[in-house]
């Protein structure tokens, strides 16, 4: 039940707008992509999904799966305490792995705060923790040089004024019961929370590089962007912080600024995704196994191939990749996640300039067989990324008269190659060099 809930969850929220070509604001495609150009260079970033779910540790939905009551919950709230919490050594993973950028899960849609809210009880400085993860996150990543995101619920279980509905954790099977029991809450009440709790986390933290707002599903007992208000809470995020960059869940489709990139979950995209008749800016997020938070029995966890693969074809379609780490409930790293981080590490350390600053290669390089190419258009190279590496000929078909020089990029050794007809052949070794993915760094004419 819950794959198939989540699964249409992340299909509607990814339903294509009709263009209209309307905005909300003036600004230009030139200035959006001025503002946007840290982000899109750097194109690798960590989520983290941490929360009270993590004590179940049974996935950070675990309270609608298991339809569980504020009261119910509460022993988590109670014993919240993870002791091991050290952000500092956070970013130094991050930045091992070659992120560049993080994004925090501030508010769940459990409703619990990591950060210390004034309009709320339900929130870490409460527990026996007592502490402002978000504060120690904040300076923690700044300190190694990486942005700053925060991941922020549209969304609140636990509200009283928040309305039951289809996907709430109370919600009933039969749609008569609702207005039962919405009875005594009131969304106005709550657009105002939601609204004031956006505004702390953009004015007591700093300059905050990305704002991650999650998520729409409207229709017949649903809530979309009249539900939270969202082109005044959109104009609030730009008010408060002008050059930050926003998600596209906010349910304003119909505006072409009414979002700055769009956000395909948990699958890959053929092609890089368009709306409003043109490329636009986009990012995946995706996880090391099938949840978010922290799920001790999950064993569907991706090997290093697959994850750098996941990279590798998100730039080679000329968008970001957002990969998640769900803490235990002690506050570090599962052991799993630590070694995932590790590997793309190692491979990241003498890769990256295959990733950073670089997108879809131009329409004349055709891919070659058991590769996948990115580019860099600032300095001219290309980048033939060896999924399946091949027995020492590799072909470029229409290549002639394009190459200049090639090399392994891990070490800088030449790689001979040869003009024949209109391809070029590459003379690779016999041995697959000691990376999951070899890439290949061709400097063009």
């Amino acid at each position: 039940m819950k794959k198939i809930l989540i699964l249409a969850i992340s299909i509607l929220i990814m339903l294509p707008a009709v263009a209209q070509n309307k905005k909300l604001g003036n600004e230009t495609d030139e200035q959006k992509k001025e503002r946007l150009a840290w982000w899109t260079n750097d194109r690798f970033g960590m989520f983290i999904h941490f929360g009270l779910y993590a004590l179940p540790g049974r996935h950070e939905w675990v309270k609608n799966f298991e339809r569980t009551t504020n009261e119910a919950y509460q022993k988590y709230f109670d014993l919240f305490n993870p002791d091991l919490y050290d952000a500092r050594e956070w970013a130094k993973k991050a930045k091992e792995a070659g992120m560049k950028y993080a994004v925090i899960t501030t508010k769940h849609h459990e409703g619990f705060c990591l950060f210390d809210s004034k309009l709320t009880d339900y929130k870490a400085t409460n527990t026996p923790f007592k502490r402002d993860l978000i504060r120690e996150f904040v300076d923690a990543f700044r300190a190694e040089g990486l942005k700053v995101g925060f991941y922020y619920s549209l969304i609140d279980w636990h509200h009283p004024d928040f309305t039951v509905d289809r996907v709430h954790s109370q919600r009933q099977d039969n749609p008569a019961n609702y207005a039962e029991l919405n009875k005594g809450r009131d969304m106005n009440v709550y657009r105002k929370y939601l609204h004031g709790q956006v505004r702390e986390l953009l004015t007591n933290y700093g300059k905050i590089d990305i704002i991650w707002l999650d998520f729409s599903y409207p229709g017949e007992y649903g809530k979309g962007h009249e539900d939270w208000n969202s082109k005044d809470l959109l104009a609030l995020i730009r008010k408060l912080q002008p050059g930050i960059i926003v998600d596209d869940r906010l349910d304003l489709g119909d505006y072409e600024d009414g979002q700055d990139f769009v956000t395909p979950e948990q699958y890959k995209v053929d092609k890089w995704p368009e709306r409003y008749g043109k490329k636009f800016a986009w990012e995946t997020c995706q996880t090391f196994s099938g949840s978010w938070g922290y799920y001790r029995d999950e064993m569907s966890w991706k090997d290093t191939k697959q994850l750098l693969g996941l990279l590798i074809e998100t730039v080679s379609k000329g968008g970001n990749l957002l990969l998640n780490v769900g803490p235990t409930a002690r506050g570090d790293f599962d052991s799993r996640a630590d070694q995932a981080l590790a590997n793309m590490g190692k491979w990241m350390k003498h890769n990256s300039r295959s990733i950073y600053g670089c997108t879809e290669a131009p329409e004349n390089f055709k891919t070659p067989a058991s590769g996948v190419l990115t580019y860099n258009p600032t300095t001219n190279r290309l980048y033939i990324h060896l999924l399946d590496y091949p027995l020492q000929n590799l072909r470029l078909p229409d290549y002639k008269g394009k190459v200049k020089y090639a090399q392994f990029l891990h070490d800088g050794s030449e790689i001979r190659f040869q003009e024949n007809g209109n391809d070029v052949n590459l003379s690779l070794p016999v041995f697959k060099p000691n990376y999951e993915i070899p890439v290949l760094e061709l400097i063009l004419n």
